[in-house]
């Protein structure tokens, strides 16, 4: 078995190692053939190849374009082309500087072009190829009667290429003795929300029997699994400080808010004055949305939108946006699948009511109900609200607010300048999904049991 996992990974490593080579191979002969005048007579030549290695190595795996068999071939390719993007751009600013000029862009583009229909034949190649390699893992679930443990269980039946659920266990009827005696029939398990005494004692069988453990960690788990190990005595013992950012890293998140929505406000000023136009032309009604929300502490602030639902959209009271909502406009629409309409929060960044990076700013009465349900989503107000962030890049609007104060919890015990970087380098991925602008499905709510004014508001 160990054979076969090493043969894997090296069949894989070897898939990755081709793509960069056939991208950086496409790159050096537009190079070669367009641009002599930015070509050393020297090793010069080298640097220059070694620095697009480098960058669309860095750009590849900030985006995931190399996470073959666990993103969709579609957002695979989609993050080949951000890594081939952003990896020509860098590099058409280093031919400029060697050959002491701006240098011609049509060849440049032309050879964007071919190196993203390179990555994505050799990507849905490799999808082909680990696909057949690695067969879906059999799975079996433990869970309890609570419906959040239900929803992994559907995400991860949906990604039936990776995963079989052949077995579910209900852990409150089923003995220790039967959960046990299943786990040996299958590869892995998945543990959802179950008593704390039943999932050690599993998780220490698996541990001992070798089987892979997926499981839905709860607030204490997140908190935990940041810890860090300090010796006392001859006793290991792990330290969670619990204090939030330091004032050192709030000087720096804060200079670091000031620059970005400040030019941020500047390069998107066309954008914003298409954006206002277009919203008033469409039914006359005010450019902006204007709205309470909370934010560091608890403090209330007042959240800039561009407006995308009609102006009596909450006439019959607060609802959620669902999917297909008559109340969105049609610049809403658009606007809102190009997430422009977020743009007018740079300015609450820059006024210091957000930063661009951390939990997203919910209403009060989103932030009273789900407090009541959830007693910890309050310790998602330890740092301001934020532009973007781990929700906002990996969520959706319908994502649920337990698995929202999860990964807003994960930034802030993982808090550093380095992150911060590469969360706002990774807002680019998620301009264009359609996955990310998702509203609420009613069916599934009513399946649910949730009332009506559950969820995000119209405007969120």
């Amino acid at each position: 078995m160990n054979v076969l996992i090493k043969l894997r990974k090296s069949v894989m490593l070897l898939i990755k190692v081709m793509i960069t080579l056939a991208v950086t191979v496409t790159f050096m002969q537009v190079w070669v053939s367009y641009y002599t005048e930015a070509l050393f007579s020297n090793r010069g030549n080298y640097v220059v190849v070694l620095s697009f290695v480098l960058l669309f190595a860095t750009f590849s795996s900030l985006y995931g374009a190399f996470n073959i068999g666990v993103y969709r071939i579609h957002e695979i390719i989609y993050s080949f082309l951000l890594s081939v993007v952003f990896t020509n751009l860098i590099m058409f600013l280093e031919l400029s500087l060697i050959a002491r000029r701006l240098i011609s862009v049509p060849p440049l583009l032309l050879g964007v072009f071919f190196q993203v229909l390179v990555a994505a034949v050799c990507a849905v190649c490799a999808n082909v190829i680990y696909f057949k390699l690695h067969a879906a893992r059999k799975v079996v679930a433990v869970f309890s009667d609570d419906i959040y443990g239900f929803e992994l269980i559907k995400k991860m039946s949906r990604l039936s290429e990776r995963f079989k659920i052949e077995c579910g266990l209900n852990a409150e009827r089923t003995s220790f003795e039967q959960i046990k005696h299943q786990i040996d029939k299958y590869e892995a398990v998945v543990i959802c929300g179950i008593d704390k005494n039943l999932q050690k004692q599993i998780l220490s069988y698996c541990y001992t029997n070798g089987k892979r453990t997926y499981l839905l960690p709860d607030t204490t788990d997140i908190i935990i699994n940041n810890s860090y190990n300090i010796q006392i005595s001859d006793t290991p013992v792990l330290v969670s400080r619990n204090r939030g950012l330091t004032l050192e890293q709030l000087a720096v998140k804060r200079l670091l808010d000031v620059i970005i929505s400040a030019l941020g406000i500047v390069i998107t000023l066309p954008i914003t004055l298409i954006c206002a136009i277009a919203i008033k032309l469409d039914d006359g009604g005010p450019v902006f949305f204007r709205q309470n929300r909370i934010t560091k502490n608890g403090r209330i602030f007042n959240i800039l939108k561009f407006r995308s639902m009609r102006t009596d959209a909450e006439a019959m009271g607060a609802m959620k946006a669902v999917n297909d909502d008559k109340r969105i406009t049609r610049v809403g629409r658009v606007i809102r699948a190009c997430r422009v309409d977020e743009l007018p929060q740079l300015v609450n960044v820059l006024l210091g009511d957000m930063s661009i990076v951390g939990p997203r700013p919910e209403r009060i009465e989103n932030v009273f109900e789900y407090s009541n349900k959830y007693p910890e989503f309050e310790l998602r107000h330890k740092v301001k609200a934020g532009l973007t962030g781990l929700a906002q890049l990996y969520g959706k609007y319908n994502t649920s607010p337990e698995d929202k104060l999860h990964m807003d919890l994960t930034y802030i015990e993982n808090y550093s300048l380095p992150l911060d970087i590469k969360l706002v380098i990774l807002t680019f991925k998620v301009l264009f999904m359609k996955e990310s602008t998702e509203g609420f499905d009613n069916s599934v709510n009513v399946k649910a049991g949730k009332s009506a004014s559950e969820g995000n508001s119209n405007e969120n």
